[in-house]
């Protein structure tokens, strides 16, 4: 045994894996929340099947689950991004465990990128498990996969903006109550389960503006038409994506 084998080694981890420990604990805080696992997992897949089996809705010509699939994929992605960030982050920040993590080794920044790469595990973990489900239903895929997982990307990045700036400005109870509001709304109104078309035509002009109307008719563009790359909702969902998330660095108060 030589004479330095047990001496201290003071100071920070490295940072990747820093990070990496933080996001390990982030997405299991994701998934063993009952409420999140309602929000992520239950509803998006109940709905689809449901959907897709009782003709509610009349979503046009051919199989329902060609319609509804990439709007339930959509869906996942602002559950999880959105509206379970904000409500996860909001009540971090009313009991201060933000600020006393900003306070440790882990930068703020990387403490933020811990939350997003967390955002983006479930997410893969969601659209494994309603792709699987869909395909089960009989759907048939088809398109770009690089235009899906661009339409992915972006719409992870403009739900995570927007949900990081309810939770870093409001009370810890009044995001609880907008992100699900605004998750009831988005889900009737963002084109998800109700095709666009059955809306007034005033309406339909404003609602094809919003985040989850542009990511899910991009989706059902490529995955259901074929198209090679759905550019207007890309771009719809990228001037989201920079305003969620420079409103958010701009406005976020860790306390």
């Amino acid at each position: 045994m030589s004479a330095g084998t047990y001496t201290p080694r003071p100071g920070a981890a490295p940072l990747s894996r820093m990070i990496t420990a933080q996001t390990a604990f982030e997405t299991k805080m994701l998934l063993r929340n009952g409420e999140q696992l309602l929000l992520t997992v239950i509803i998006p897949s109940l709905l689809l099947v449901l959907f897709s089996a009782v003709d509610i809705v009349d979503t046009g010509a051919g199989k329902s689950v060609d319609f509804l699939a990439p709007g339930i994929l959509a869906l996942a992605v602002m559950s999880t991004a959105f509206t379970g960030q904000a409500i996860a982050t909001g009540f971090e920040r009313r009991y201060g465990v933000l600020k006393r993590l900003g306070a440790s080794p882990l930068p703020r920044w990387a403490l933020m990128a811990s939350k997003t790469l967390a955002v983006i595990v479930t997410e893969v973990l969601q659209i494994v498990l309603l792709t699987v489900i869909a395909l089960l239903l009989g759907w048939s895929p088809h398109g770009n996969p690089f235009a899906v997982l661009l339409l992915l990307v972006l719409g992870t990045a403009a739900f995570s903006g927007l949900g990081l700036l309810m939770a870093g400005t409001l009370k810890a109870e009044a995001t609880l109550a907008a992100a699900n509001l605004v998750f009831l709304l988005l889900l009737v109104g963002g084109g998800v389960i109700v095709p666009m078309g059955k809306f007034p035509a005033g309406v339909r002009s404003v609602l094809e503006l919003l985040p989850v109307s542009a990511l899910s008719d991009g989706l059902r563009d490529v995955l259901q038409h074929g198209a090679s790359m759905p550019w207007g909702d890309l771009g719809i969902v990228a001037v989201w994506a920079v305003l969620g998330l420079g409103a958010a660095a701009r406005y976020f108060r860790w306390e």
